[in-house]
């Protein structure tokens, strides 16, 4: 593999942008093209990509229909912002109502994930008039002052000053959870005891509970079938909002459903979404209910969300997913991709988890217990094993030790097996 590192253009890019931003591998690549699974760097190798951009590129490289989209667009109009009508932004929201089985939806879109949520938050705590919010341990939500602000997971929380007062909920992780060694029925018990304990502290009119139903920076981490919807039982007895952060399980990336909440037994008053539905396009947004979503009363406007360009070319991505059921593609491929990881003997592999194409591979110090210690150094090692063999990977977890598996929807059975051989090539190799 040709692998000449770029050195002016990272020190350019250290030079120029943020220290906090981090790069991927001893030897940053540049990637120059893309096309269905795979990318190409500057320096022409190919790598077959299991991450997709941070779970982005949902559908696939260069996809036909949605670069015709844009394309057709473009040649139209780019942006006018909100203070107008657009097409394109109806279209694509009465579509998102349409899938999201939320009553009485409406849409409003926004730029990214972090927005998402953050919306998500005003319109929670203006509703309820509250500054309280219930937020998960290991938990990721963004980057902007609000959501950093609820994020539970302290590596991506750089600062504790905070406009919400927030309070942590056990039940996101099972593996290294204080209930971790209970049957399913048994932690969902007491996680909601945990709950209704916390509420009792709280002593105040919690606006809501904001959650992810696979905790995505956590290490695709989750609790079991069910706790989601028993937390809403307890929500809704008290008018306490649910927000569903479906910003990386959304669009049937789990196999099983449509979005994460669904495997939960209730349903949310509010879902956010990102990521996936863009396939690289800057588009976010926030699904609820009429009267959670018209709660506001003042002026606002979006200049950027929803624009005409991003609208039309996610808009043929949900499109594409739907005629081509993307959903029974990630059951079909997801438990083969699973089955053969959970097959690996290697004493650095603590756990194998996940649903449909979201799977993490925890790592672990050989004959530390259990669950073992987490081992960060391993999991970079992997990850510059796979990118020797041509296969891209993600890494997350609090304690940056987990292997986050997330394929573009569209994988083929042969793709699949030869990122599978990859991964367990990677990992055996790295086995002390």
């Amino acid at each position: 593999m040709n692998d000449t590192v770029n050195d002016d253009l990272l020190a350019r890019t250290r030079e120029v942008l943020p220290a906090w931003l981090a790069l991927y591998y001893e030897r940053p690549i540049e990637i120059d093209r893309g096309d269905g699974r795979r990318v190409w760097d500057a320096d022409g190798n190919c790598y077959l990509d299991f991450f997709g951009g941070i779970l982005t590129t949902m559908t696939a490289h260069a996809l036909p229909e949605v670069t015709k989209a844009v394309s057709d667009q473009a040649g139209r109009i780019i942006h006018s912002s909100t203070l107008y009508l657009n097409r394109p932004m109806v279209e694509l929201a009465e579509q998102v109502a349409t899938v999201s089985e939320i009553p009485d939806a409406k849409v409003f879109f926004t730029t990214s994930g972090t927005e998402a949520n953050d919306a998500a938050l005003l319109l929670a705590s203006t509703l309820r008039r509250s500054n309280q919010i219930l937020a998960m341990r290991n938990s990721y939500h963004g980057r902007s002052f609000s959501t950093v602000a609820i994020t539970g997971n302290r590596t991506w929380s750089p600062t504790s000053l905070s406009p919400f007062q927030v309070f942590y909920l056990h039940g996101g992780q099972q593996y290294r959870s204080p209930y971790a060694g209970l049957s399913d029925g048994e932690y969902v018990a007491a996680c909601v005891a945990d709950l209704k304990d916390l509420l009792d502290q709280a002593g105040g009119d919690v606006a809501a509970l904001i959650a992810e139903p696979i905790q995505g920076v956590g290490g695709f981490t989750s609790g079991p079938d069910g706790l989601y919807g028993a937390f809403a039982e307890v929500l809704r007895e008290r008018g306490i909002l649910w927000i569903s952060d479906e910003v990386q399980t959304g669009w049937g990336r789990t196999g099983e459903h449509f979005w994460g909440w669904q495997a939960h037994g209730a349903t949310p008053d509010v879902v956010t979404f990102a990521k996936g539905i863009g396939n690289g396009l800057s588009m976010g947004g926030v699904i609820a209910r009429a009267e959670v979503m018209d709660c506001l009363g003042a002026n606002s406007i979006s200049t950027f969300g929803g624009s005409p360009l991003t609208a039309a070319g996610a808009l043929a991505n949900l499109r594409y997913l739907l005629d081509h059921n993307l959903q029974d593609n990630a059951a079909r491929h997801g438990p083969t991709l699973l089955a053969g990881l959970r097959a690996v003997e290697s004493p650095i592999v603590g756990d194998v988890r996940g649903k449909g194409l979201m799977i993490g591979v925890e790592l672990v110090r050989p004959g530390t217990g259990a669950p073992g210690e987490p081992a960060p150094e391993l999991a970079g090692a992997v990850l510059e094993a796979t990118r020797r063999r041509g296969l891209l990977v993600g890494k997350g977890g609090l304690h940056g030790n987990v292997l986050r598996i997330a394929p573009p929807l569209t994988l083929t059975a042969d793709e699949a097996a030869e990122g599978l051989a990859a991964l367990v090539a990677s990992i055996e190799e790295v086995t002390p």
